[in-house]
């Protein structure tokens, strides 16, 4: 005969028994979803910054790209320029400019992650500090990050010879953008400040290259205001290494569309207008042409924040800072093209110490 506390027990036993077979099956199940791709993410949250940024979802895309080593980085620390050229594509929308340690941080970074050639740009790279901030950037990425290459793009006129006394010694190329070799179409443009001539601290500059021993070069954005101009006689004369000749460009927020500083649209040409242009001057063998593809994937561009700027979509979307991320998680939203950037000729020979140039 059962008694009544066998059958407790019993019942005891058999709930113990059911809670163990419901457990086992929630955790074979449990086991079972971990198996299976996708079945479990863990977000981690997004590491918050104090610098601006913005993406998109082609960026986003663009993460699972391979890395891109960053052997060739057009730095652009400053927006600030003392001309007013009607197609810029890089305008004074901040004021911003990193504290020069910071900056320098940011150079051996990218020196650590591959980088064989430096360019400063702007705005105007002479403007803030009246130029003794790009210089002590020269002298640091060639004296202590040894870099082959370091060059500056600039208007030239706020270059002044003591700059080169300092630091011509560090600097291989100086580029001055030169669009026309009239004043008047200078001034219809706005490369010009005041009613000074932009043409005298062209060939000012250009003599001081030869004195203190810096490879020159002239870039030229070429617009409807200069489209049928031959400039091949004061090319000749002024020799450059290389001669960069650009096709007026649109980038949206910069000099096209609502929120832009430049209405750039009046000075755009048609592909078939600029190549009249490069036939016109084929003769000379420094030219390098290039059009709207080819600059709108083939640079590494960085901002003023260190921020990689991807152009592939006709403006310009920021990346994190690499002061933030690094290098190698920042560049991967750059929509940097490499292999234009070879087609283009962006490899050539780069140092001065290489190019065996009779000064």
């Amino acid at each position: 005969m059962v008694t009544s506390n066998q059958l407790g027990f019993a019942r005891l036993l058999m709930q113990l028994c059911v809670k163990n077979v419901q457990s086992f099956f929630l955790a074979l199940l449990r086991w079972l979803s971990m198996q299976v791709p996708g079945a479990h993410v863990q977000q981690t949250p997004a590491r918050r910054i104090s610098r601006p940024e913005s993406r998109t979802t082609k960026q986003k895309e663009g993460s699972r790209a391979p890395f891109t080593t960053p052997s060739s980085v057009n730095y652009h620390f400053t927006r600030q320029c003392n001309y007013k050229c009607g197609f810029c594509f890089h305008t004074a929308k901040t004021s911003f400019v990193l504290p020069i340690e910071e900056a320098k941080r940011g150079l051996r970074l990218l020196k650590e992650a591959g980088m064989e050639k430096i360019n400063f740009s702007g705005g105007e790279p002479f403007v803030h500090q009246k130029g003794s901030f790009l210089g002590e950037l020269v002298l640091y990425c060639k004296q202590e990050l040894q870099l082959p290459s370091v060059s500056i793009v600039s208007n030239g006129s706020l270059i002044r010879e003591s700059w080169f006394q300092k630091y011509g010694d560090y600097l291989d190329i100086l580029a001055i953008s030169c669009d026309s070799f009239f004043e008047d179409t200078n001034q219809l443009i706005g490369r010009a400040q005041g009613r000074k001539s932009h043409l005298d601290n062209l060939h000012k500059v250009r003599n001081w290259c030869r004195e203190y021993k810096v490879a020159f070069k002239i870039n030229s954005v070429i617009n409807t205001y200069n489209v049928e101009e031959d400039m091949t006689e004061q090319i000749t004369a002024l020799n450059p290494v290389r001669w960069k000749v650009f096709q007026c460009l649109l980038i949206e927020g910069e000099n096209a569309g609502e929120n832009s500083l430049r209405e750039a649209e009046k000075f755009v040409i048609s592909d078939q207008q600029f190549q009249d242009f490069l036939e016109r001057h084929q003769s000379i063998q420094c030219l390098v042409p290039e059009s709207n593809q080819k600059m709108r994937d083939s640079y590494l561009i960085l901002d003023e924040y260190m921020r990689f700027l991807d152009c592939r979509e006709g403006r310009k979307d920021p990346s994190k800072s690499i002061l933030d991320v690094g290098v190698e998680e920042a560049i991967k939203f750059s929509g940097f093209d490499e292999k234009m950037f070879l087609m283009r000729g962006g490899k050539y020979v780069w140092s001065k110490a290489d190019m065996k140039l009779e000064w």
